[in-house]
């Protein structure tokens, strides 16, 4: 498995989670990383983004200003924050490692693609 997300889970409305996202070496190191969702019925969409250095971070205007993504080199490994949230947030939440460095809202930009993990948020 090369890329492993974990933290999802049931929350309520205005709670927190923090989702994490450990990826091989191989792929993290350089590459920027991403975050997207997928609801029921729904298609995956983008949010949020980070450049293999943490310089550049890209957001979903969904999004903005709750969730905040973050990335430790050493361990490989991507974060999102997510605060305040609402039940349009529930989805299936999916990291994944860029094909270049600077990071992305397209999901062709994306080579590699974790298993994604559950949140739901009620009301």
């Amino acid at each position: 498995v090369q890329l492993q997300a974990s933290g999802g889970g049931l929350v309520q409305t205005g709670d927190s989670l923090r989702l994490s996202c450990v990826a091989s070496r191989r792929i993290f190191s350089n590459n920027g990383m991403g975050w997207f969702r997928q609801a029921p019925g729904k298609e995956r969409e983008f949010v949020s983004a980070m450049s293999w250095n943490g310089a550049r971070t890209l957001y979903a205007d969904s999004v903005k200003c709750r969730f905040t993504i973050s990335r430790d080199n050493a361990k490989n490994t991507v974060y999102l924050q997510m605060n305040s949230l609402k039940p349009e947030d529930t989805a299936i939440y999916y990291c994944a490692a860029g094909r270049g460095a600077w990071g992305s809202s397209g999901t062709n930009e994306y080579a590699y693609w974790g298993q994604g993990t559950q949140v739901t948020v009620s009301s």
